[in-house]
């Protein structure tokens, strides 16, 4: 058993009560000085609840909490902040107008004599502890003009700047390439030495044991396993989380493929991406793969018609198309799932049953008027079929988790009888119990003679679902391996541009 520092943060038998759901029960959770602590579980499992409610933004129903042992009352998000709590969000929250070290002093800036800003004082201070983290950022530059990798770097930095006991990373890996995930490992891995309590939250169990000390494993609002991360393994975290193993999970039944539905010849957009040419077919998952920024996102986006190419031929079902808006695309039989769900698929602020039908309500209205009766019932099917969890089909989507909110996409272009799906990125950000559940969605359109283009960063999902793998590098083709030839190697290398 590993030895660590002070208790920084404990809490006792929590509990949590929504309007006819009981998000946590009896919830027990420690974590200590230098101790990297991950929590994982299903969506809908409370991990997001139990973190809320020590970050201030809810309050929990039942239970203690104590910081450096002294029992404590988190009312709102300053109150933990003043006790030296802080959380680094999946979405990266920073003011992008504003400079490296003007966010680091956001609100307190230091003032000279005669009002004057002191930014000789900011900057260095800044620069002095992206130094001590290694983090390779200008304080003088606005934040807007970073990635977004470094801008999650720059919010650690800010969190350790204001001398925070403990940072909650919440799936922090989301929307990094591999060497930034590395980069951010090595950040995190400092704070430990300097005795900052971290807890990790993520759906990639490599990280876990890669990086924690600790997991915590929860179910259903409950605790139902707290150990050394060195006394166990992925089959069995994923056994304790939904009672499957890891030898289910990157896996689909595969079809024979059938007749050609989709041929791109050439697809040019200037600058961005160049020839790309592919077919695809019935029952078929073709599979993007590439670096960040190697231009696949750009490609399905003009296939789409969400962005504009400059040459190129689209034949669908043998019939040459010219797609040049979403519309087009979509009553072509073309549906996005784009990877930015939140900002590109949904309405947030309206409900799934609104959503579920957003894309096809032309089919259900006449003379400018809504079948109300066909919208709900649509909306039911679809979350009776891909087991959404939701109180109700007027449930605001924003309230949803993020693999229910993915389904709810999914459902938006099943009501409209889409036979091309666009996924990219799909299962980002949601948990293995929802991997699945889309997995299984995958087959069930597969088997329908539906066809599937899927853009995914992870090679094990990548190589167990897709069919055939094209790859992307720098905007370019590189090659195309079909299932059975996958390696990891010649895909990275192809990836890479070494072919």
């Amino acid at each position: 058993m590993k030895e660590f520092g002070k208790e920084v943060v404990r809490m006792e038998s929590i509990g949590k009560e929504f309007p006819g759901v009981k998000a946590l029960n009896r919830m027990d959770f420690t974590i200590h000085e230098g101790e990297v602590h991950a929590i994982v579980g299903e969506n809908g499992a409370g991990k997001s609840t139990l973190i809320k409610i020590l970050m201030g933004v809810h309050q929990k129903t039942s239970g203690e909490i104590y910081v450096r042992g002294e029992k404590v009352e988190i009312k709102n998000p300053i109150i933990a902040q003043e006790l030296g709590l802080s959380a680094v969000y999946q979405d990266v929250t920073i003011a992008q107008h504003l400079t490296v070290a003007e966010n680091f002093f956001l609100g307190r800036l230091p003032i000279l004599r005669g009002g004057f800003v002191d930014w000789k004082t900011m900057n260095q201070s800044a620069r002095k502890v992206l130094d001590e983290l290694h983090i390779l950022v200008d304080p003088k530059e606005q934040v807007r003009n970073l990635s977004v990798a470094q801008q999650e770097m720059v919010i650690i930095a800010k969190k350790y700047f204001e001398h925070s006991k403990l940072i909650i990373f919440d799936e922090p890996t989301a929307l990094l390439a591999n060497e930034e995930v590395d980069e951010l490992f090595t950040i995190i891995r400092k704070l430990k030495d300097e005795g900052v309590a971290c807890v990790y939250i993520s759906h990639r169990l490599e990280e876990i044991f890669e990086l924690c000390d600790t997991v915590t494993v929860m179910k259903d609002g409950e605790r139902t396993a707290t150990m050394p991360v060195s006394e166990t393994n992925e089959d069995d975290l994923i056994a304790k989380m939904v009672g499957r193993t890891i030898g289910d999970m990157y896996s689909i039944k595969h079809f024979e493929p059938g007749e050609k539905v989709l041929s791109v010849e050439n697809m040019t957009s200037e600058g961005i991406f160049k020839d790309i040419s592919f077919d695809l077919h019935k029952g078929e998952v073709l599979g993007l793969f590439g670096l960040v920024g190697s231009g696949r996102t750009e490609i399905v986006r003009a296939l789409y018609g969400a962005d504009s190419h400059t040459s190129g031929k689209i034949t669908i079902e043998g019939q040459d198309v010219t797609i040049n808006n979403p519309g087009k695309a979509i009553s072509h039989g073309i549906g996005l799932l784009p990877e930015d769900r939140k900002q590109q698929g949904l309405a947030l602020d309206t409900s799934v049953e609104n959503n579920v039908n957003m894309a096809s309500y032309g089919d259900i209205s006449r003379f400018g008027f809504i079948d109300l009766k066909k919208e709900k019932e649509r909306s039911l099917k679809q979350i009776k079929d891909m087991k959404i969890k939701t109180p109700s089909e007027k449930q605001r989507v924003i309230n949803l988790s993020g693999g229910n909110q993915q389904k709810v996409v999914i459902g938006k272009w099943l009501c409209k009888d889409s036979n091309i799906f666009i996924f990219d990125e799909p299962t980002v950000g949601i948990d293995v119990g929802a991997k699945s559940e889309i997995y299984r969605l995958f087959e069930e359109l597969l088997a329908q003679g539906n066809s599937i283009i899927m853009i995914s960063s992870y090679l094990p999902e990548i190589m167990g679902i897709a069919d055939k793998i094209m790859v992307i590098s720098e905007g370019a083709h590189t090659g195309t391996m079909v299932r059975g030839e996958y390696g990891e190697e010649e895909l990275l290398k192809l990836a890479s541009g070494i072919v």
